[in-house]
């Protein structure tokens, strides 16, 4: 399957206001198995974290409903391309060298 670079997805920036670690790693494990996430972290020190799915797939409210025993705060939404999500998780040095050639 062939994913446009142009592919808008949605990317929430979340508070927790009841979360430890252990409880974020198994909710972050549960999401990250939806082909419909891109990228999940939790991080139950923090209790902060960020999800980036696809809308057309999965409903930000299911999204929301999934975290709710963690109850989340929505800080931030924003839209991301697949191209911006792809060229931000590359190392540095990658991106680096990449401005140069």
């Amino acid at each position: 399957m062939s994913v446009s670079p142009d592919k808008r997805l949605t990317r929430l920036e979340l508070k927790f206001g009841d979360v430890n670690w252990k409880r974020a790693t198994i909710k972050q494990y549960e999401l990250e198995k939806e082909l419909a996430v891109w990228r999940v972290f939790i991080n139950g020190y923090t209790k902060s974290g960020f999800v980036v799915f696809d809308g057309d797939l999965l409903p930000k409210e299911e999204v929301l409903e999934r975290l709710s025993e963690l109850k989340p705060e929505v800080t931030a939404e924003k839209e991301v391309t697949v191209a911006e999500l792809v060229e931000s998780s590359m190392s540095w040095n990658n991106v680096f060298g990449r401005a140069r050639g």
